[in-house]
């Protein structure tokens, strides 16, 4: 079950920010990635099929497998159940925010889902770096919705000089806590920091697509996808939970997604367990090892500005270091208290030890 739960990523910024521009990018970037938008105030989508009128309960499909429906908030869980039928097969579910919109309120209804087919994706954030000043004045509120993102886009980057520039970045970083905090020009950032994109059979991972050439500047040159860095880790060795546990408990700054199995070893031999963070959301979900399949944990790691060797050393140090370092009967406690509990499928984070 854990395999087919879909990530619903929450978009926010206040109007002008270019929440819609990054969404219309994402959408016709999508290719074989079949991608859920729930708009809560229509705006300026670029895509034909979603002129829609603004109604709200209405549902289109933009005709390369991604689907858009108009919403009222209060109807969230109602459309994640729609979104969510196993016969859509979406990939990934993203949220628009009206732009006057409380992200806090979206999050904690996204949390509060009954639904076992969603997880959360976290918060995204869009400011505008040209008015970034201006609407802090007007919405004193800004710096509590930076607060809470687990990824803020700084958008616009090419209106503002690099002094600017740099000078709205550390301003936004100091109010984001740990998010990861990206460039980007025209809403353009590469879907990997948001969700995994299906790559189609007949493409090559990590090649110019169509929509690339299509929707390039003036000058003819693609936008430059907004640099992330990508730390992977495979192997054979179990790791130790509570030093594994100790290393998420103070992942770095920048550090915006983690994914994949860890092999707990001796402490849980009969389960591996997927792991999905992003920001400051964690869970595990363990599963039983597949039969014949090899043991191994696997990592990757999507964050920007991290340093990815030291990234790899941490990860190596959670390693089991001999019959020595075997793990007591004590150390899954930590693991545990992310596992969503029957009553408690979306993991509000459990009070104290399981």
């Amino acid at each position: 079950m854990s395999a087919q739960q879909i990530p619903v990523v929450v978009l926010a910024g206040f109007l002008g920010a270019g929440k819609t521009t990054l969404l219309n990018q994402l959408l016709r970037g999508a290719r074989g990635t079949r991608i859920g938008v729930m708009v809560n105030d229509f705006g300026d989508i670029g895509i034909d099929a979603m002129t829609v009128a603004g109604q709200v309960g209405s549902t289109v499909s933009l005709g390369n497998g991604c689907l858009c429906c108009a919403v009222d908030a209060s109807e969230l869980d109602e459309y994640l159940e729609v979104l969510t039928r196993p016969e859509l097969r979406l990939d990934v579910i993203v949220i628009e925010a009206s732009g006057l919109a409380e992200p806090q309120e979206l999050v904690r209804m996204v949390l509060a889902s009954e639904n076992r087919r969603v997880v959360y994706g976290g918060l995204v954030e869009v400011v505008d770096a040209a008015e970034f000043a201006a609407t802090r004045q007007r919405h004193p509120e800004t710096d509590r919705h930076l607060a809470l993102a687990d990824l803020v886009v700084v958008n616009k980057a090419d209106r503002v000089s690099e002094d600017e520039l740099r000078a709205v970045r550390e301003t936004v970083a100091g109010l984001a806590d740990r998010a990861a905090v990206i460039e980007a020009t025209h809403g353009r950032i590469d879907p990997e920091l948001l969700f995994d994109r299906v790559v189609p059979e007949d493409e090559i991972a990590g090649q110019m697509s169509i929509e690339d050439v299509l929707y390039a500047d003036e000058d003819g040159h693609a936008h430059p996808h907004a640099a992330y860095d990508t730390v992977s880790l495979a192997t054979a060795v179990p790791l130790h939970p509570r030093r594994l546990m100790a290393f998420l408990d103070s992942r770095p700054e920048g550090l915006y997604r983690l994914k994949g199995f860890v092999d707990f070893g001796a402490a849980d031999p009969d389960h591996r367990y997927l792991v999905h963070a992003v920001g400051r959301f964690l869970r595990f979900y363990p599963e039983p090892w597949p039969a014949g399949e090899e043991r191994l944990s696997q990592l990757v790691l999507i964050g920007t500005g991290v340093d990815a060797a030291a990234l790899r050393k941490e990860l190596a140090g959670c390693e089991v270091d001999g019959p020595a370092d075997a793990p007591d009967e004590h150390s899954m406690w930590g693991v545990l208290r992310y596992v969503p509990r029957g009553d408690d499928p979306q993991g509000e984070e459990p009070p104290g030890e399981a």
